[in-house]
């Protein structure tokens, strides 16, 4: 929590938008599109709608000649049409707020039309220009094919998305698109602008897919009609998230994934304080993480706005037929996997021990044959 008693996180993204809503009036541009997830949620809390409120309201102070053009979210559109969308109260900054039915917005002093359609229940319509302005821009929310790529698509996204085709992307000078977090741009003149912070459900997927895409954060897109050119304003971060290289630690000791961990946590960049963090631990049995040194995470947790250490434990290889397939694993292999769990004296070398195991096993398994073999000699 903040001194003033607000949740950090809820001030930082307050923070960004401001800083979003800077560099808009910086630029004085004839035409503002917001796409939609103003809020995270359709009720949504106090503070939340007052900072919101004052920040649009400095910038209708601000660009007074500027049209500024809204479409509701997924997050911020009310289930039932009974209840009123809480976007409508921007209305009175002199705002185009569109949170249900599709609007085609007329501009005459620009030469410009907007058609602009929410994230809702109601048909879309047929998305071509309808008018004979010089420029034609639609505004969208929703999940357009191509939005998630290589990355997680969830399933249940699949069956909204909206064909390429649907949007006749040739006949629009800007297609400006809501939803996705991630800056992306599907086509020539159509772009997700992403969030202004990272409010996902999976931030961390969030930034390595910026980084995969050489994409340094956050932006906002300023985009000339008339030349087309295109302006990718980057936003500075309110909070910095870290994620850790992981840590493997299969045959490792207790001690020795606790020295891991202080060695990679004392090597981040900038050190980890008032930082959003995550150290993940793969192949970490249980009886070993529940020795990991506790009073040294509270302590990176003390240091850090949230440390987040992220364990996984060893896949489990099936040694019978139940369940759900899967290979049989050897009587070798399950050697080696009960050894490294064993919980051991701190002067035992851990993989010389499997090692000795697995020999015991193999010598056994050869005086076995032998006297097999030597057995069925004796009955010939």
């Amino acid at each position: 929590m903040t001194p003033r008693g607000i949740n950090q996180r809820e001030a930082d993204v307050a923070q960004s938008f401001a800083r979003a809503v800077d560099k808009v009036i910086e630029r004085t541009p004839d035409i503002v599109l917001v796409g939609g997830d103003v809020f995270h949620q359709v009720r949504p809390p106090n503070t939340a709608i007052v900072q919101a409120y004052i920040q649009f309201g400095r910038m209708r102070a601000a660009l007074p000649n500027t049209e500024i053009v809204m479409v509701a979210g997924n997050h911020d559109t009310p289930r039932s049409t009974d209840m009123g969308s809480i976007l409508r109260l921007f209305s009175s900054l002199g705002i185009h707020v569109v949170d249900a039915e599709p609007k085609a917005l007329d501009f005459p002093e620009l030469d410009l039309s907007v058609l602009a359609i929410a994230h809702n229940h109601h048909p879309r319509p047929l998305m071509k220009p309808s008018s004979s302005r010089r420029y034609n821009l639609l505004v969208l929310h929703g999940e357009a094919v191509g939005e998630y790529e290589d990355f997680a698509r969830p399933p249940e996204l699949a069956a909204r998305e909206i064909p390429a085709e649907d949007f006749f992307a040739s006949e629009w000078d800007y297609i400006a698109l809501g939803h996705y977090h991630v800056y992306k741009q599907l086509e020539p003149n159509k772009f997700y602008s992403g969030a202004t912070d990272y409010t996902s459900s999976n931030v961390w997927s969030e930034k390595a897919e910026e980084k995969e895409r050489g994409i340094k954060g956050k932006r906002i897109i300023e985009r000339d009609l008339d030349t087309g050119t295109h302006i990718f304003h980057d936003l500075p971060e309110s909070r910095s998230f870290i994620d850790l290289p992981p840590i493997s630690a299969r045959g490792l000791t207790t001690e020795e994934v606790n020295e891991q961990i202080v060695d990679i946590v004392s090597r981040a960049k900038g050190g980890i304080d008032d930082k959003v963090v995550r150290l993940v631990v793969r192949d970490l049995p249980r009886h070993v993480a529940r020795q990991l040194d506790h009073r040294q995470l509270r302590e990176f947790r003390k240091r850090a706005l949230h440390f987040q250490l992220d364990t996984h434990r060893p896949d489990v290889i099936r040694s019978s037929s139940q369940g759900a397939p899967g290979r049989r694993a050897t009587l070798e292999e399950l050697v080696r996997d009960k050894l490294r769990e064993r919980v051991l004296p701190p002067d035992v070398e851990r993989e010389a021990l499997v090692d000795l195991g697995v020999q015991y096993l193999r010598d056994a398994t050869v005086r076995e044959s032998q006297t097999t073999a030597m057995d069925m000699s004796a009955d010939i």
